[in-house]
């Protein structure tokens, strides 16, 4: 069943994404710009969809399950909002997808009763590592992009959003 409803999604997903759709008319070159944006980020979605659902995850439970393998101490599910890239994802209802598929623990703040810790489970961490290992898919997403490019890309990118990371 699981791979049949793939399937249908991969070939719905083919079929919407199929072709930019040429607007004419843009009132300005920034316009024309934002849905160049919105465009290539929906494209990008869906191929890392596939990624993920390999695992049985979707794209907010592999960040939320990113950003707790990352931190040396547990997460309150406030803390992790703070780091996820959707901020509108109900992280509460996704960490309990999560502790439901054994991915996280939830115990109860030492510190704070009120509050929960959330920590990665040994079997979130060898999912964690298979993705890893995926690397060259997520590569294959920009693979028309030179390195130089990919490079441009991303300051132009961190410049709209006034963000720059440390490293870069």
């Amino acid at each position: 069943m699981f791979l049949i409803r793939r399937a249908l999604t991969k070939l719905i997903t083919l079929m919407s994404i199929k072709r930019k759709p040429k607007i004419i008319t843009y009132s300005n070159e920034r316009q024309k710009a934002i849905v160049s944006i919105l465009w290539a980020y929906n494209w990008v979605i869906e191929k890392l969809r596939y990624i993920y659902e390999e695992e049985d995850l979707t794209l907010q439970q592999y960040n939320i399950l990113r950003i707790l393998r990352a931190s040396p101490v547990p997460l309150s599910t406030l803390q992790i909002r703070e780091q996820m890239l959707d901020k509108m994802s109900d992280t509460s209802r996704i960490v309990d997808r999560l502790v439901i598929k054994k991915l996280v623990k939830k115990v109860p703040c030492k510190g704070d009763k009120r509050l929960v810790d959330i920590t990665v489970t040994t079997k979130a961490v060898k999912v964690i590592d298979k993705l890893a290992k995926k690397e060259e898919h997520m590569d294959e997403i920009l693979q028309t992009l030179s390195l130089a490019e990919a490079k441009t890309l991303h300051k132009l990118l961190d410049k709209i959003s006034h963000f720059s990371h440390p490293e870069t």
